[in-house]
This record gives structure tokens, sequence and C-alpha cells, in this order.
């Protein structure tokens, strides 16, 4: 917000002149009641002990030299112990036009990040089924804070960890393998524990028109074998399909079972055994956890010799610190909650700060239909793929509805609602807003009317309280965006846009645009709503939804 940073510039210059510092309890932020001004900061209050002086008396005083530093404020109020409230000219608010015609696809952007190498991983479902909804809402957050991380100036980097060894991979051999002996006519069961889904049958049906019944003469652990690494195939190629359709970039496929393969795991074992901090008992390795806050140490290596899941993903982040990421965001199912202290202690223990990782936990999406609840259950092959909710609804309804709430906040995606083409759907309202502006502009063409005096001459049109109401708006965009990226939360993006879009559509309601008084009237809100629609395009991309021109 330039109006933010052009005060607090002002005021660390004379609180630095003053010999004073500048406290961590500062605020300087817009007030709720409008009455109070643009912006309204405590620093009187905090800082009038290093002055000695009454927080009232001292505001008085910031308040003339701040008067004289600050051209482009209108006046200062004290209010209160000491507060002071800033109320900026209406001159300093149609600044903000200038920057987003100047800046355009850039509006918003800045160097925030100042290219801290940042690696974000999302999604990394198990390739033992079709995505469904619940990797929908992942896959959205992590794409979008991605788009988000860059946009303010971060060396985003993005990964998917194929989980392609373990148990449940060799689950899902067993489980096209039985499928695949019942389509030769064996008579064989399938076991509770297996998946039961249609697509099963169908990557069975498969290997039977590739091998006809050869895979009955082979061991049955052989057979699995095929059967597995045939199916992760079918399955890993219908995910990269769903997540390009989605909208999703990853740049790298990590392969856990490469980790294994090229020692990397025993390695890591090795390192924490050399620091002291794995040890053996009862037959199994064990990593000293509880060293680093978690509440029991944790196996690494089972009795029987079999790896845990952990060993793998503490020899995986160290990968990850290897190659250089300076922090390493992790987006995990809520369901994962737990897991989080031993993965901060695993890299405590790899010798980096634990703010190094970052896990976002996403919680389930309580997939809807006029109100009645649709089943989610992946093992039985009762579920909607995110495919099917993508072709039904719209790859923009799915992804904005996704970004609607915080990532850990639970959501209901009703499906009928999403479709609705009206204004109580959050992402029609804001589609509709560009769009809306794109159809002012087009009749605006077919009128010959066009913009033909500057933007000096005509911003100063913009001077009632709805124009003053979304030129502040737009000003608090990049703000926006850096809270975004600091706290890793893409859904305060669809907040903003949410509230530019109503600040539009009110306007609409109240000012005439094309039948405006006069001609240089009509140019300068023409000018105004450009701008809306380019910060709204801007806002949308980020989010990876279409900023359409019609609807």
């Amino acid at each position: 917000m330039r109006a933010k940073k052009y005060i607090q510039d002002k005021l660390k210059q004379i609180i630095t002149t003053k010999g004073l510092s500048w406290p961590e309890k500062v605020s300087l932020e817009p007030p709720k009641e409008k009455k109070f001004g643009d912006l309204a900061t405590n620093i009187a209050l905090v800082t009038s002990k290093q002055v000695g002086q009454n927080p009232r008396q001292w505001a008085e005083s910031l308040k003339d030299e701040l008067l004289k530093l600050c051209p482009d404020l209108e006046k200062i109020e004290v209010a209160g112990p000491g507060f002071l409230n800033f109320f900026f000219k209406t001159s300093f608010w149609h600044e903000v036009v200038k920057k987003v015609f100047e800046q355009k696809d850039t509006y918003g952007s800045s160097n925030l990040g100042q290219g801290k190498k940042v690696q974000i991983e999302y999604v990394s479902a198990n390739p033992t089924g079709p995505l469904h909804i619940g990797h929908g809402r992942g896959a959205a957050l992590g794409d979008s804070l991605t788009r988000i991380m860059r946009f303010t100036g971060f060396d985003v980097h993005t990964e998917y960890y194929l989980n392609d060894a373990g148990r449940q991979m060799r689950l899902l051999g067993l489980s096209v393998w039985v499928r695949y002996q019942q389509l030769c006519g064996r008579s064989v069961s399938l076991p509770d524990e297996c998946y039961k889904g249609e697509y099963i049958k169908d990557i069975a049906k498969e290997i039977l028109a590739r091998y006809n019944h050869d895979l009955l003469s082979k061991s049955e652990q052989e057979a699995i074998t095929l059967c597995q690494e045939a199916a992760m195939h079918s399955i890993l190629e219908g995910i990269k399909k769903d997540l390009e359709n989605f909208r999703v970039e990853h740049q790298v496929w990590f392969s856990e079972k490469s980790l294994v393969e090229q020692g990397e795991v025993e390695s890591t074992l090795d390192y924490l055994k050399n620091k002291g901090l794995a040890y053996e008992q009862d037959g199994a390795l064990w990593f000293k956890s509880t060293q680093f806050g978690d509440d029991k140490d944790r196996v690494l290596k089972k009795s029987d010799g079999l790896l845990t899941y952990f060993a793998s993903d503490i020899a995986y982040h160290k990968n990850k610190f290897d190659r250089g990421f300076e922090l390493v965001v992790d987006i995990w199912g809520a369901d994962h909650h737990g897991y989080v202290p031993r993965m901060k202690a695993a890299v405590q223990a790899l010798g980096k700060d634990e703010e190094s990782l970052q896990v976002i936990l996403v919680q389930l999406v309580n997939l809807l239909r006029e109100g009645e609840p649709v089943a989610m259950s992946t093992r039985a092959g009762e579920f909607v793929t995110l495919s099917e909710v993508c072709e039904e609804v719209g790859v923009d309804a799915a992804r904005f509805i996704f970004l609607t709430r915080k990532s850990d906040s639970h959501l209901d995606f009703d499906l009928e609602v999403v479709k609705k083409k009206s204004l109580d759907n959050p992402v029609y309202y804001v589609q509709y807003a560009h769009a809306r502006i794109c159809s002012l502009m087009l009749k605006a063409k077919e009128r010959d009317i066009n913009i033909d005096q500057s933007l000096n001459d005509l911003l100063p049109l913009l001077n009632t309280e709805e124009d003053m109401a979304i030129l502040k708006h737009l000003d608090q965009f990049s703000d926006i965006l850096t809270t975004c990226a600091r706290t890793l939360s893409p859904h305060h993006l669809s907040y903003y846009l949410q509230e530019l879009a109503g600040l539009l559509h009110r306007y609409y309601t109240v000012h005439p645009v094309l039948n405006a008084r006069d001609n240089l009237l009509i140019q300068a809100r023409m000018l105004l709503f450009q701008a809306v629609a380019q910060v709204l395009k801007n806002g949308l991309t980020l989010l990876g939804v279409d900023a359409p021109q019609r609807m």
C-alpha cells in the first residue's frame, strides 16, 4: 500500500533523526471506521517513554513535523490518548490509476522475496487411483501460492513427490492382479484391503489385452510386480493429464523409489547415526525425535528390516536442502497433522532451522449436490474424480472455490451452487465484474466514445465516495499479495477480488458511466473501470482463473 509506505518512511525519518529506535509494537493500518481516516498509528503511545513526554503531547509534536514532510496529506488528527489518524488528499489516490496503466500485467508485483530459493511440494498423492476433489484443493493451493510467490520476487520450484514404493503400491499391484485373474476365468476373491474402483478393472483389461493369459504362467510375485508397474504408469499418466487440465505445474516428479535405489535413505540413516541421533532398540532403528520436541522417538527401520515412510521422508528432505532450497513448503492433508512435529524434528537433525520447513495442512472438502453429501472413499472406489468435477463445473469455478477459504478450514463444495450463474456464486461474481467492464468498453467503442484527454485532466473528476473506495482498494493490491506470500495463504487474494468486484457492482448501480453528465466524466469513469479490470485480471491470473471478456 503506497499510503502505508509513504507514512512509514516519514515516521522512520523523524524517529531516526531524534535518535529513537523503531518499536516492534508500532501499528500502522487502515482504521475500522472511515471517520478515523485512511491510516492510523499508535506510534506516539509506544514511543512516548523514549522521549519522556505525555503520549498526546508527543502525538501533537509528531503531527506538526509530519505535516511539513507530507504534502500529500489533507490533515492529521490526534485522537484519544495519542493515536494519529491520517487523511490523504484525493490527488494522492488518483496516482494509483497511473501506476496500474504504467505497470499493467505486473501491477502488484514486488521484490519481497529477493530471489530466495523456495521449493513447494504439493498434491503428491499416491499413484493408486485418480485424483479426487480433495487433491484438487491442494493442487489449487500449491499452484496459486507458486504464482503469487514468483510474482512477489521468490525463486519458486515446484515438485510432486511420487510415493512409488511401499505397502500401498504393493496393494495396488495385488488389486490389479486379482482383477486380471478374474478376467482370465480364475475364481479368486479381492481381499478387503485392496482397491475396488472400476479403474482397477480397466487397468486389468489393458494388461489382459497386452499379455493375453501369459501372466498366469509367471510366479505370483513376478505377476504382481508387473501389474503394479503397469498400474502405476497408467494412473500416473492420468494424474499428469488431470493436473495439466487443472492448470497446475510440477517442474519435478521425484521418485521415492529412487531415494532407496540410489542409497540416499541408507546414507541419511548413517548421517543420523554418526550424529548420535539414531539408535537401535528391540532390533529396530529409532530416531531421537524427542531431542527436538517431539512427544516420542520414531522408528526409521523396523525389526524386519523394512524402512518406514518416515525414513524416506527424512532422506527426501535432506535431498531438498542439498539442492540449495532455503525454504521448503510441504502441502499435506489435514490427517498428517501429527506428522508435522517429527518432520520439524528431522529438519533440525539435518542442521536446518525448523522454520526452513513450512507445512500447510489442507482440510477435507465436503462434496455436496443440492446439499446432500457425495461419497468420497478411494479404497471402496466410490468417489467423484477431480476431472469429473472440472468437467461439470469448469476449471475456473473449481479453482476459485477451493481458494475461497483458508486451507485448514473445512470447505463445502456444492456442485449445483457452483454451476449457478448468479451473483451468489463467488467465482461468477468476480468474473462477471471483469466481463461487465469489457462489455461497457465495447459499448463505448460502438458509440465512438474514446479517452482523448490526459490523465491529469480526467482523474480529478473521480471525487465521489465510491471513486475513493475503489481507488483505495486498488492501492491495497500489492499489500494483499505480500500478505499471501508471507503467510502462505492465497485465500486472502480471493477475498480481495470479491471485495473489489463488490465495489465495482455497487458503483455501477450508483453512478452512470457511459451516460454520465458530460464527456469528460464519462472518460474519467472509463479510466477507473479499466484500472479495475486490470487488477481483476492480474488477481485472477494469480489464482489460475480466467478473466473472461463476456459471460
